[in-house]
């Protein structure tokens, strides 16, 4: 979606996001309370507090998560550089998905449209990729639960299913829904997206399926949708489950790898954190320490408050009350700066200690890899005989 204020595609977000205006716009509709309701106990502060905030099919989901009934997350990864604190949040969300009510998840990562997209070479591609993996299994999924897939690496899989896939996708529906495309790489690969989105139903059979996406990334949702609405595949139409963008240290909009101001690494360590914070953090607060204290701060627009409240605090309580006492006065924005600091550091250290725990990445990946009797499922629920297309 583009307007004059803001533009929200796959490919690039750009200005101060309309979130409203989006929903309607992509059709899809604002999570109400009794779902957030009906998400595990506890409910995750994902969901409680509205980053993620509206969806579409989520309702069979949440049904089939609550009877213990088969249902699967799907939520993957672009390798195009290291990845931050943005990039993260879905994988460990999907890991309490997993954790209180033992969802299947599945994490693609696509390798090959990032070749299509970046300058990079193959081999750097790749570099990502490993490095992206390690931070990926750190997260601590279940492999008895997990599934993940490299295109490039499982194109033996992927690639026949993306072909059968690929006869019923347009190049019409293409360039209405991402543009015009660069090269054939992007327009072929909302085929491949859809084989990511349904792959779980094609392995283990129909079951509701559900895809925690940022809301630029919702387009690829509606092409397979629409893929998954004819009757000769054996699968139910993926649900989605939209994200807002967690702020960049600069202010509104999306965190970026590419943007003026830094990123927040999984790798940074405590005074990287510490100093990217203080130095580069926007915040709600007034101009002099005398005016804030008589007059109060704007924690909606406040980055540190913001990072807070989205992720990194769990207590609700806590965060009502930087708020409260930010509106007031009482609380400063170099305060709430080291506040914020001192838990993403927290948090990543964990990560940290996990990714350094792991053994070589390919042992630690070969429990996660589909096995031939999964592959060989796949392909015949969408008719595909042994040895046709790959």
């Amino acid at each position: 979606m583009s307007t004059d204020e803001f533009t929200v595609t796959p490919y690039a977000v750009e200005g101060e996001v309309d979130y409203d205006r989006l929903l309607d716009r992509f059709g899809a509709d604002e999570l109400t309370a009794e779902q957030r309701a009906k998400f595990p106990d506890p409910v995750h502060p994902l969901v409680r507090r509205g980053v993620f905030y509206a969806g579409r099919d989520l309702d069979p989901f949440l049904a089939a998560a609550d009877a213990g009934e088969p249902h699967s997350i799907v939520t993957g990864r672009g390798p195009s550089g290291p990845m931050h604190v943005g990039h993260v949040f879905p994988f460990y969300f999907a890991k309490y998905m997993q954790e209180r009510a033992g969802t299947t998840v599945y994490v693609p990562i696509s390798d090959d449209e990032k070749y299509f997209l970046k300058e990079q070479s193959l081999a750097e591609i790749t570099d990502h990729a490993r490095e992206n993996l390690r931070d990926i299994l750190a997260v601590g999924f279940d492999p008895e639960r997990t599934r993940i897939v490299l295109d490039t690496a499982d194109a033996d899989i992927v690639y026949p299913l993306a072909t059968a896939f690929a006869g019923e996708i347009t190049q019409a529906t293409v360039d209405a829904t991402y543009g015009d495309p660069e090269n054939v790489g992007l327009s072929f690969y909302p085929a491949v997206q859809a084989t990511h989105l349904l792959l779980p139903q094609l392995v283990e059979g129909r079951h509701p399926t559900l895809v925690p996406i940022a809301v630029d990334q919702d387009p690829h949702v509606r092409v397979c949708r629409d893929v998954a609405a004819k009757e000769r595949y054996p699968v139910d139409k993926p649900g989605a489950l939209l994200s807002k963008f967690l702020p960049s240290l600069e202010g509104p909009g999306k965190m970026s790898s590419s943007a003026d101001a830094p990123s927040l690494l999984l790798t940074d360590d405590r005074e990287t954190i510490r100093e990217k914070i203080l130095t580069h953090a926007y915040t709600g607060g007034r101009t002099s320490v005398a005016e804030h204290r008589e007059h109060g701060g704007d924690p909606s627009v406040d980055v540190p408050y913001q990072l807070l409240h989205s992720f990194f605090e769990d207590s609700d309580d806590r965060v009502e009350r930087f708020a409260a006492e930010y509106r007031e006065g009482t609380l400063l924005s170099g305060e709430l700066k080291e506040i914020a600091a001192e838990a993403i550091a927290d948090f990543l250290e964990a990560h940290q200690q996990r990714r350094a725990a792991l053994a070589d990445l390919d042992e630690e990946l070969a429990p996660f890899r589909l096995t031939d009797e999964e592959r060989a499922t796949a392909r015949s629920r969408v008719g595909l005989p042994d040895g046709g297309f790959g």
